[in-house]
């Protein structure tokens, strides 16, 4: 691949985006971007989309939600309006809170394995590291999981609404909630991070595309720009940096397509690594040990595995019953986090197991500082 294809080096990685962490999140915000702040929620509330918090209640959103509309869309104002209402109203269409709360687990763990998944280790900045391998999405296995996922559907919710999202696609944000709702709130409630009071909003990719032909690539390509543009709709700012690794030679008319499912903000974020240049780029980024061995570090992990915690995350967790992760298991499903007891973050296994809805205590969270609330609210 001609060289001028390939952004590798670790200062073009650095200096991309125009908010990356920690500029505009919380504890780093300027006059202005707490201007806009203040008036997005002013808006929000005007509107019934927002409501704040109040004495022994959470609000509607916390303030690290909000700001990754404003984010999204350069503060303005009106902007990020549009984008959070429009957001709000195919959340409620498709009840995608009620979906994470009853998928079937097994419904569940089928689609965590065809996507990124979280390594349980973080970069340098206490972000999480996912890691995608895209070889296994072949035809059969696509075939097979769109016939599976007919059967979710969310018409047993209470609520009302109209479905309007594929039931092909509806999974995969059983996955971007586990993403909001368990891995950040834990990320960013452990305090071995630079900025520890500025909550993790965002997620590293280290994507792998070797072995992928064309074929499989142009037949993917439909299931993959839904999917792209739903996300970078309706989960604005939850990717920090993506790091295509095994880059065929022909993946610049790849390029050309998948560059047009993202805005510019998402697209700037996105990283083809050469092979050469993949391990001395990582390691800028994310410790060794918190590089999988396939990638040149430390960390035995593989794709398909359950996440396996570094030390300081098994320090802080307490792990419930015959839930230890330390002997090997992972609770399967979907889980978040509810505050607890004297500053503790209680983590609830959700979702539903053969037609019956499971809600489960699986582990204590004890963050060093217990004056940080749940999700970064004080």
């Amino acid at each position: 691949m001609a060289a001028t294809r390939v952004r590798t080096t670790e200062s073009a990685i650095l200096a991309t985006g125009e908010f990356g962490y920690p500029v505009g999140h919380i504890g780093h915000l300027t006059e202005a971007q707490a201007s806009a702040l203040d008036d997005f929620k002013k808006l929000c509330a005007e509107k019934g989309l927002y409501k704040p918090a109040s004495a022994g209640a959470l609000g509607t959103h916390d303030d690290t939600t909000l700001l990754r509309f404003l984010r999204a869309r350069r503060f303005v104002v009106q902007d990020a309006f549009k984008q959070f209402s429009d957001t709000e109203q195919w959340r409620a269409a498709n009840k995608i809170g009620f979906l994470y709360e009853n998928i079937d687990v097994k419904d569940y763990e089928e689609t965590r394995r065809l996507y990124p998944q979280w390594t349980g280790r973080r970069d340098k900045r206490g972000i999480p590291v996912y890691v995608f391998e895209v070889a296994p999405l072949n035809n059969k296995t696509m075939a097979a999981y769109a016939k599976s996922a007919v059967s979710t559907t969310i018409s047993t919710s209470k609520s009302s609404g109209t479905q309007t999202t594929p039931a092909r696609l509806l999974r995969l944000f059983a996955l971007y909630e586990n993403l909001t709702t368990f891995i950040m709130p834990l990320c960013s409630a452990l305090r071995d991070r630079p900025n520890p009071d500025t909550p993790i909003s965002q997620s590293n990719n280290i994507v792998d595309i070797s072995g992928v032909g064309l074929k499989q690539f142009w037949n993917l390509r439909s299931h993959m720009q839904d999917a792209s543009t739903l996300a970078t709709a309706h989960y604005p700012e939850t990717l920090d940096r993506i790091f295509v690794i095994g880059a065929p030679s022909f993946f610049p008319t790849v390029w050309g397509w998948i560059k047009r499912w993202f805005d510019p903000i998402t697209t700037s974020k996105i990283f083809i690594l050469s092979t050469g240049d993949a391990y001395r780029t990582l390691e800028t980024f994310i410790d060794p040990c918190n590089i999988p061995k396939k990638y040149g570090g430390q960390l035995l992990y593989e794709y398909g595995m359950p996440p396996i915690l570094d030390p300081a995350e098994e320090a802080h967790i307490t792990w419930a019953g015959s839930k230890v992760h330390s002997n090997g298991e992972w609770p399967q499903g979907p889980m978040k986090w509810e505050p607890g007891e004297d500053g503790t973050l209680v983590a609830i296994a959700v979702g539903s197991v053969k037609g019956k809805e499971r809600r489960e205590v699986v582990a204590t969270l004890n963050p060093n500082d217990k004056e940080q609330g749940f999700n970064g609210q004080t």
